[in-house]
């Protein structure tokens, strides 16, 4: 392996930015998806954005290996790309449970967790265009927390109304249920990549 000592600090930032671009494209898709199910937004659109996801992902680690000055340490830069790229997995990996479990039409309770999403991914993007220059805090981390407890609190909403009813098949439930937890997953992929920004911006202060 070889590196190259000119630096091109820049492009790591220009990758983290459209690596946030991506994820909020990939959450609004996928609100769609759930929204208008299913006629709204298909999985293959959702698909595409997650291997776009990959792609950026193997850019920020291919200049990660190759410069010799980085803008962070690399090990943060490694899990701040990979944290990133989880939101993205974790966001495809819902919406492709809607067909997964041939789903007939989408509940109020998980285009409640969408928005919450949505909110959440918006802060990340922004937080990841802003990257350069940030030092010590940031409020786009603090806002993605708060979010990730209303996500949480919306989610125990959501998987106790299935049990209020004893009438409901008990494989809605599960799948349901299942459905609920991979949207609360995503947005607590979201609160991690924040919390690894958090942590390269104090280090870096």
């Amino acid at each position: 392996m070889r590196f190259r000592v000119s630096p091109r600090t820049d492009e790591f930032y220009e990758l983290f930015a459209a690596a946030g671009a991506n994820a909020l494209e990939a959450a609004r898709a996928a609100e769609s998806r759930f929204r208008d199910f299913p006629d709204g937004t298909p999985q293959e659109r959702v698909k595409d954005l997650e291997h776009e996801g990959d792609r950026i992902t193997g850019e920020l680690i291919g200049l990660v290996n190759t410069q010799f000055v980085t803008p962070f340490d690399r090990d943060d830069l490694f899990n701040l790309a990979s944290a990133v790229d989880d939101v993205v997995d974790a966001i495809e990996n819902a919406t492709e449970l809607l067909g997964l479990y041939d789903v007939e039409q989408p509940t109020r309770q998980s285009i409640e967790l969408c928005g919450i999403l949505v909110a959440a991914v918006e802060q990340l993007a922004q937080l990841l265009a802003g990257l350069k220059g940030k030092r010590g805090s940031a409020p786009e981390i603090a806002e993605i927390k708060r979010l990730e407890d209303e996500g949480d609190a919306a989610t125990r909403r959501a998987v106790g109304g299935l049990f209020d009813d004893e009438r409901i098949d008990p494989l809605i439930v599960i799948r349901w249920k299942h459905i609920y937890e991979a949207l609360e997953e995503a947005i607590d992929a979201c609160e991690t990549a924040a919390h690894r920004i958090g942590n390269v911006l104090v280090k870096n202060a």
